[in-house]
């Protein structure tokens, strides 16, 4: 009886085993094959979006990304399967997992989303200088999670990618060329037309000021110091702020050596003296010279008796020794 049980045993353990065993070695096989599979479809997606001119390319080894670990999910789920575990079961569990992490990082996946969006629609690509929000600067990189920049003085910003895609975005170096202001103010006693004339002239003898749309000048404002005018061109992007930087030193040592001022800010103050004005004011300017007269002629009568004392307690001395 106990050799028939022993028996049993053995033979159920051994097709447990051979059983385990084949599902074992095809477990294996297909995760080999899968994972031979997605790495070759990684690669498929990321040669095919190497030419790809509307895909940025910091999205091109995302998507190969993506597309790979897609087919790993398929694979785990098929070796599971192949155990006996039901992939209902499997896929129900994923989905709220994925529903959980969902809300938990609700911030960090729209932050994906945003990053996805820009690297699609691309607003903003590397080197451009641009302002979105409350921050600006040149990008130096876009990734899944946040836009770095750089900003003129050296500063490091790291954005998120939620906000630069939220807010507006001032691109200052998408478009091929920018209107030029130079800003100058003149006195009111200048020739204003002359001064006119002479700022349009300055600005067009600019050799990085485009001819077309033609420069032109005009009056700006009427300012409490000053007429205000502005001279108006157009200049390729990467030449606008040597252009500026020099024409607005220009404008400044040019129209002064051609006869023209550039005021300060200055008011006129009248001062209005009545008679009752001055009645009060003249016996305030005496009744505070008076103490400074006193003083000074407290001050000699102070040293005369200091002086004084000093000689005869000289004079004493001899004749209390004798």
């Amino acid at each position: 009886m106990i050799e028939t049980d022993v028996a049993t045993i053995t033979e159920m353990l051994k097709g447990f085993a051979l059983g385990f065993g084949l599902d074992l070695l095809g477990a294996v096989l297909i995760l080999v094959i899968g994972w031979w599979i997605a790495g070759r479809t990684g690669a498929l997606v990321r040669h095919s979006l190497k030419n790809a001119k509307f895909v940025d390319s910091t999205l091109k080894p995302l998507a190969a990304s993506i597309a790979r670990y897609a087919v790993l999910i398929f694979v785990i789920i098929a070796v599971l399967s192949n155990f006996g575990v039901e992939t209902t079961s499997i896929i129900a569990v994923l989905g709220a997992a994925g529903l959980a992490i969902g809300l938990a990082l609700q911030g960090t996946l729209s932050n994906i989303a945003a990053g996805v969006m820009i690297l699609i629609l691309r607003p903003l690509k590397v080197d451009e200088f641009v302002e979105a929000g409350s921050v600006s600067g040149t990008v130096v990189e876009i990734t899944l999670f946040t836009t770095l920049l750089k900003t003129p003085d050296g500063v490091f910003i790291s954005a998120p990618n939620s906000q630069i895609w939220n807010s507006a975005i001032k691109n200052y170096s998408r478009n091929p060329t920018r209107r030029l202001d130079i800003k100058v103010g003149i006195a009111y006693d200048d020739d204003v037309d002359a001064a006119l004339d002479f700022l349009k002239n300055l600005v067009a003898s600019d050799e990085r000021v485009l001819k077309d749309p033609e420069p032109m000048s005009f009056v700006a404002n009427l300012g409490e110091s000053s007429v205000d005018l502005t001279a108006r061109g157009w200049v390729a992007t990467s030449e606008f702020w040597p252009t500026f930087f020099d024409l607005t030193r220009k404008s400044k040592t040019e129209l002064e050596a051609a006869g023209f001022s550039i005021p300060f800010p200055q008011r006129d103050l009248h001062v209005i003296e009545s008679a009752e004005t001055a009645s009060i004011a003249k016996p305030a300017a005496k009744t505070a010279t008076k103490p400074a007269a006193k003083t000074a002629a407290k001050k000699p009568a102070t040293r005369a008796r200091s002086t004084a004392a000093k000689s005869t307690t000289a004079k004493k001395t001899p004749a209390t020794k004798s």
